[in-house]
Parts: structure tokens; sequence; C-alpha cells
């Protein structure tokens, strides 16, 4: 597979797990997953992570999978590139360790003494592309090897920073962030 269809499979592959926490962000709010709760004098999460937005974000994510599957032959074709076909375990999956990396990257801000919102370089770029493949792998061990060739690794890897620091920016350009990263 050339370079024009690595990256077209990354993108791909990774759409529903870049969906949810873009989606959470337009949900405005709810009960915080931590309860307000502390460890060390620090909130586990912060008001960040709600139970409304972590639903939302999931079933946005599930919800493009299944649209995804739907469009697997037609897209394959029109793009020219053998695209990966979800089974119903990677389309629940992978959004679902999307949101659960972001969670965990919460977590580990608040134990390194960083605020909401506080950039945490790396890791803010990462986080859910790590919780969706960990997921998507107990999920849907045989699709991951199959789809996450190493050159496809790699492609996210690079493609997902890019991404993450432009939809970011728009999102503090459009309003819908208090920070531009």
């Amino acid at each position: 597979m050339g370079l024009y269809g690595v990256v077209v499979t990354a993108l791909w592959a990774m759409l529903p797990a870049y969906v949810p926490n873009n989606a959470a962000v337009l949900t405005g709010g709810g009960r915080p997953i931590d309860g307000g709760r502390t460890l060390s004098g620090r909130r586990l999460l912060g008001d960040g992570k709600t139970w409304r937005g972590t639903a939302v974000g999931w079933a946005a994510g599930v919800a493009l999978a299944l649209v995804l599957r739907q469009l697997h032959a037609p897209a394959s074709n029109a793009l020219g590139v053998a695209l990966p076909d979800f089974p119903l375990a990677a389309a629940l999956a992978l959004p679902l360790g999307a949101m659960l990396g972001d969670i965990g990257a919460s977590f580990l801000k608040r134990r390194t003494g960083r605020e909401r919102g506080a950039p945490f370089p790396g890791v803010d770029q990462l986080d859910f592309v790590i919780g969706a493949l960990a997921a998507a792998t107990v999920a849907a061990p045989e699709w991951v090897l199959a789809t996450f060739t190493v050159p496809v690794v790699v492609a996210v890897a690079v493609i997902t920073p890019l991404l993450h620091v432009s939809t970011n920016a728009s999102a503090y350009l459009l309003g819908l962030k208090e920070e531009p990263y």
C-alpha cells in the first residue's frame, strides 16, 4: 500500500475515535464523573469530564462507525483503497476507548498538578488514540492487527497531533473552547 492508501486508511479507521471528544465538548457540561472527589487535595478528573459528555461522545463515535460500515464498499471504490470495514466490536470499542483515554489523561494531568485546560504536550494529542487502540485490541484483536499495520500506526501518530492542534484552534476561534490548544 502506498502513502496515499496508508493515510486514507489511517484517517478512515480512526474517524470513530477522532469524533467523540469533539462531540463531548458540544454537550455543554453536566455532572462531573468524579463527583467533585479529590485525591491528595486535587480533583480526580475535574469539571471537564462529565457523564453526559462521555455518553454523547461515545454515541457519536459509534454512530459514525455504523455509518462508515454502510459506506465501506462505495467509499473503497471511490477512493481506490481497500478500506477496513468496522466489525460491531470495533465500532463500539474505538469511541469508548477514545473517551477512556481522554479521561485517563485528565487523571494524569491532575496528578501532575496541571489544571483543566493546561497543556500536556504529547499526552493531549495521543491519549485518546492509545485508549481507542487498546479498547479495540481487546474487543476486536484480529481487526486491529489487520488494520493498524506499522505504516498506518505511524501515519496516525503523525496525523493525529496535526488534526488535534487544528481542531482545537478552530474550536477556540468559534468560542467552543477557552484555550487554543
